[in-house]
């Protein structure tokens, strides 16, 4: 099937290997997982069922693994608008296909740490993506809290989060993600039609900064139905030039907003 953004094709193919990285020392490594999906794309419910097994079994084992699902919006025309989506995050998976040198968009698309991207619903190719960063040394070590406040504006709310990192490079950017999940939608047009989506680790908001100084605080305004019980802050310090990620961190929304 073809993206309807004309920018590339939708690649999608699974595997039936478990999303694991099996018994990797703790060496300081991170893994940043990015999905760019759509509700709009028949393809990506099986990426997204990846998503959710990968950010499953690293909450259960552990692990420094951060799962975030960014819902592109150029499957909107189809008719079914995503109710996740934003064109900031279209932009974002624009960047990388210009990092990539590929110039081509297409969904389901998974990148790991930044600098290794592929089909997401190929469950071997993201284990072995995975493995492979959390083998690695994060070489800027990233700390978060986070503080609930109320009175954004639109019915929404403001949430804090304070950050400290250590020897961030040159250029780098600190970017801020909340996600969320247990996300139910029932799909009325486009290609998934009559199906009834459960989405995990859906970015509800997002944000990128220049890291000037090793602390500071970042604020961001989340949508009003925000459950804060199943949405989790995501730090993660990036190159801004070859994109590649070298310090990440979590933390859960409730464990400090009560």
């Amino acid at each position: 099937m073809t993206d309807p953004s004309g920018t590339g094709s939708n690649r999608a193919r699974s595997s039936e290997s478990p999303v694991r990285a099996r018994d990797v020392a703790p060496a300081g490594g991170v893994a940043v997982v990015e999905m760019f999906t759509s509700q709009g794309c028949n393809s990506c419910p099986p990426a997204e069922e990846v998503l959710t097994e990968i950010e499953r079994d690293a909450r259960k084992r552990g692990q420094p693994v951060f799962a975030l699902g960014f819902h592109v919006d150029y499957w909107d025309y189809l008719g079914w608008p995503d109710r996740f989506a934003d064109a900031a995050y279209t932009a974002r998976q624009q960047a990388y296909a210009r990092a990539f040198g590929s110039g081509q968009l297409y969904t389901p698309q998974m990148v790991v740490n930044g600098t290794v991207e592929f089909v997401g619903s190929d469950r071997r190719r993201a284990a072995t993506a995975i493995a492979s960063a959390l083998t690695g040394v994060a070489a800027a070590p990233l700390a978060l809290s986070v503080e609930d406040a109320a009175g954004a504006t639109g019915g929404g709310h403001r949430v804090m989060v304070d950050y400290q990192t250590e020897r961030p490079p040159e250029r780098a950017v600190l970017n801020v993600a909340i996600v969320e999940r247990g996300l139910v939608s029932d799909v009325a047009r486009g290609e998934n039609a009559g199906r009834t989506l459960r989405q995990d680790n859906v970015v509800r908001a997002f944000t990128s900064v220049g890291l000037d100084a090793e602390r500071g605080r970042v604020e961001l305004e989340v949508p009003p139905d925000l459950d804060p019980r199943q949405a989790s802050v995501v730090g993660y310090v990036q190159n801004d030039g070859d994109k590649a990620i070298v310090g990440a961190a979590a933390i859960d929304v409730s464990a400090e907003s009560g």
